[in-house]
């Protein structure tokens, strides 16, 4: 059966309010927001927004609430080519929301969010036609029980999984039992394992699951890879940045397409920093999702030297010279 899908999202989506600040107040502090902006956002429902902007075939299964926020959230996604026809409307259910605070100095965030139970997805609503409908799967992780099923079922039909993943969930060993392609967020490896280098963090996860990649996000200075006994970095693109606020989403919406069109690591790690660039140059977790062609324009210009690379040299450094490490201890920490 040939798959009708490239890529197919399993996990969140948010409709969220962005307060633009001219800088952050102090703590207990007051200061007037110069402009509110409603905006679709959410890590899965991003990535596959990215990933259809990308050219790919993509599809998006998660809950949404029934309420306006929830309206802006299917409206958006309508628009995108993502197809949205197991989208799962909650009755009387809220939208997952957020409130994101940007400050327009560095267009650095914070984020306040809030999830309402009832939209939680349950693994009696993953189902193995939805698995086998795509080429890749993609999931965040987030309602553990359903992600785990999801990943299972992708791995017993020898469909690559790609995880993003920021926070420490319990019970979260059977998701990463059948994820091919992992990349976290930059505190994440250090929180689950205990370790807070993120050479030894990465090794220790990839021997643990056996993933075919170990990598994290290194917010301004880029993504960390390891893969078949190699480290490979690859430095963030500088751009006038106005918004991070998904830039990881950006990120692995491109890691996806690149996986899925068969490119070496470091080049795939090349094209998903530069669709994440690109995503910072206007507000909003959508606010700049590129095309093929300006993520290919970014890093034609990067080589031809106009448009620099915020390196961290210590990161680079310890890639070249890396050497696996011949301890062999079990984890030490897990979420319970």
């Amino acid at each position: 059966m040939n798959p009708s899908f490239d890529v197919l999202g399993i996990g969140l989506n948010a409709t969220d309010t962005l307060l633009l600040l001219p800088e952050f107040p102090p703590y207990a502090g007051k200061i007037a927001f110069s402009q509110e902006i409603l905006s679709p956002g959410g890590q899965v429902a991003t990535a596959m927004v990215s990933c259809a902007r990308l050219g790919l075939r993509a599809r998006y299964l998660g809950t949404i609430g029934d309420d306006l926020r929830g309206k802006i959230q299917r409206e958006s996604l309508d628009g995108t080519g993502v197809d949205v026809s197991r989208l799962i409307v909650r009755e009387g259910c809220p939208n997952q929301t957020a409130y994101i605070l940007i400050d327009q100095r560095s267009g650095e965030r914070t984020v306040l969010w809030q999830r309402p139970d009832c939209l939680r997805l349950t693994p009696d609503e993953i189902q193995q036609d939805d698995i086998v409908s795509a080429r890749m799967l993609h999931l965040d992780g987030y309602d553990t029980a359903a992600a785990a099923k999801a990943a299972a079922l992708a791995r017993e039909n020898g469909i690559p999984v790609s995880l993003d993943v920021d926070t420490v969930y319990p019970n979260f060993e059977a998701v990463l039992a059948n994820v091919d392609y992992l990349v976290a967020s930059s505190v994440w490896p250090g929180r689950w394992t205990g370790d807070d280098d993120p050479f030894t963090a990465l090794e220790r996860i990839q021997r643990e699951y056996g993933m075919k990649v170990a990598a994290m996000t290194l917010g301004e200075y880029g993504a960390l890879a390891l893969s078949h006994g190699k480290f490979t970095y690859s430095p963030a693109f500088r751009v006038h940045c106005e918004d991070t606020t998904a830039a990881g989403d950006a990120f692995h919406g491109g890691f996806c397409y690149a996986m899925l069109k068969g490119l070496p690591l470091r080049d795939a790690l090349d094209f998903s920093n530069a669709a994440a660039a690109l995503n910072c140059t206007a507000i909003g977790a959508r606010g700049h999702i590129g095309t093929l062609q300006e993520v290919s324009d970014l890093i034609a210009l990067s080589e031809a030297g106009k448009v620099e690379r915020h390196v961290n040299q210590e990161i680079a450094v310890r890639s070249l010279s890396w050497k696996p490490s011949k301890k062999h201890d079990a984890l030490s920490h897990r979420a319970t």
